[in-house]
């Protein structure tokens, strides 16, 4: 398969929506970044220094399971792997920025907004994600604010390998 992003592609990405995240962030409001178990996780934790040296001082981090909160809980049954959610800062009034690798659906975005949801009142929430699967395979009405790349749906599977989790940095598109 294609490789799309190689690890200099990723962290160049990564620059740039750190860049957009700082612009965007208001003016003496506190931040929240959440990655997404498992790569948005990875992710997020890569975006923590890049936003600190753009000037976000008042930054907290966190990471968030959504399994217990997926559309298809029930179809998955037993076999579904429940992760801790890590969120040791206070959510409410917070600008927050959720993390993931890949967004197509919509579905994993929604469960995670609705855990978020449960957590508390945040003052805004805003997606940044490294690829989006652009096309009609959206099945909600999510859109990521941030974005690494975007792929055409008709490029077939998206890829996402990360050092932390896979041993190397790359996305690969194709089928």
């Amino acid at each position: 398969m294609p490789i799309l992003l190689d690890a200099n592609g990723i962290a160049a990405a990564l620059r740039r929506m750190a860049d957009e995240i700082s612009l965007s962030a208001p003016p003496g409001c506190s931040v929240g970044l959440v990655g997404i178990r498992s790569r948005g996780d990875d992710l997020a934790r890569r975006l923590e220094p890049l936003l600190i040296a753009k000037g976000l001082r008042d930054l907290a981090y966190g990471c968030l399971d959504i399994t217990l909160y997926r559309d298809d809980l029930a179809e998955i049954g037993p076999s579904a792997v429940v992760r801790t959610t890590e969120i040791e800062f206070d959510v409410a009034g917070r600008y927050l920025i959720l993390v993931d690798d890949v967004i197509h659906t919509g579905r994993s975005i929604r469960a995670a907004l609705t855990a978020i949801v449960d957590l508390g009142r945040t003052r805004a929430i805003r997606l940044a994600v490294l690829v989006d699967r652009e096309g009609s395979g959206r099945e909600l009405p999510i859109q990521p604010d941030f974005v690494g790349v975007g792929v055409p749906e008709s490029a077939g599977r998206v890829t996402v390998r990360l050092v932390e989790t896979d041993g190397r940095d790359e996305v690969e598109v194709g089928t």
